[in-house]
């Protein structure tokens, strides 16, 4: 009879648990946007917006950096999960010693450009000589003009360079440069666009910088094979795939409880950006990686080529 009872008993207990949702803590991931929440991140704010984190069981926060340099450095501290950065800027800080390694790709294609006003006499890159030419950050920028000038038989010896921050468009309105490098092609031309001065783009890959991803994810080094980070990616390109597949319905959750969004340069700049998302985020072109490192080495941003596996991987 106490075997009888014993038996009814854990049936009972088990068809009552059965229909009670059992909750299991979820991994909560800090991720550190490159800068001001723009249509770039359309992928990760769909993903979130969709539930598709969670329903993975991660509790996901972006956060907005006081200074765009900071992001980087807070996830080689273990402060931070995830930073969006950029292919070339990562390699850079791999080669500073960060402990840093690419997970996913984000916007799998260069959005920098040297842009010029659509109504100058600059037709051709070699028109450029004697002229001045604004960019906002050193370094890379002004490696990619020197490799478009060099394609036309210049230098930098032969433009004036100009650091004109971050008003790159403005300077070109005011007569201040005759171009900018750094101009990123989804947003300065639509902006100037909608100010009635239409601007007119030299794509850098069109003039003799190997292909590269203009935005990715890295992890520290030591955690980026954690579990979570494959889930992490597996919601993202779900999100990536609804945001294709329904850009108008993706849209409207990326402005959502986001007013500040909603202006015309957003909206042209998600129809601009939306063909530029990595459709397999996580995939990793080994090839395309190493090539770009033997062309910043070349162009002397580093010294060395560490092994592709120490600083971009695929996760399993």
């Amino acid at each position: 009879m106490k075997r009888i009872f014993l038996t009814f008993l854990c049936l009972t207990m088990v068809a009552v648990l059965g229909n009670t949702p059992v909750a299991f803590a979820k991994d909560t991931m800090t991720v550190m946007l490159d800068w001001f929440i723009n249509p770039d991140h359309g992928p990760l704010y769909v993903a979130l917006e969709k539930g598709f984190f969670n329903q993975r069981g991660l509790d996901v926060k972006f956060v907005v950096p006081s200074n765009p340099n900071d992001p980087p450095k807070l996830v080689a501290a273990k402060k931070a999960d995830i930073a969006v950065s950029y292919q070339p800027q990562h390699q850079l800080h791999v080669s500073q010693g960060l402990p840093l390694v690419r997970f996913a790709t984000l916007v799998a294609t260069p959005l920098n450009a040297l842009v010029v006003l659509a109504d100058s006499k600059i037709q051709d890159i070699a028109d450029l000589k004697g002229k001045t030419v604004g960019y906002s950050i050193g370094g890379f920028e002004t490696v990619l003009l020197n490799v478009m000038l060099g394609r036309r038989g210049l230098s930098l010896d032969d433009i004036k360079l100009v650091n004109v921050n971050f008003s790159l468009s403005p300077s070109l309105f005011t007569g201040t440069t005759d171009a900018v490098i750094g101009a990123y092609r989804n947003f300065e031309l639509n902006q100037m666009d909608i100010e009635k001065r239409p601007g007119r783009a030299f794509f850098v890959e069109e003039h003799g910088v190997p292909f590269y991803d203009e935005l990715i994810l890295v992890a520290h080094r030591d955690v980026a094979s954690e579990p979570k980070f494959r889930k992490f990616v597996d919601a993202l390109e779900q999100g990536v795939q609804f945001l294709v597949n329904h850009p108008k319905q993706s849209w409207d959750l990326f402005i959502r409880g986001r007013g500040d969004l909603v202006n015309e340069i957003n909206r042209r700049a998600w129809r601009d950006t939306l063909p530029r998302f990595a459709l397999r985020p996580g995939a990793l072109d080994r090839a395309r990686y190493q090539r770009f490192a033997m062309f910043i080495k070349e162009q002397g941003l580093i010294k060395n080529i560490p092994p592709l596996e120490t600083y971009a991987i695929e996760l399993p």
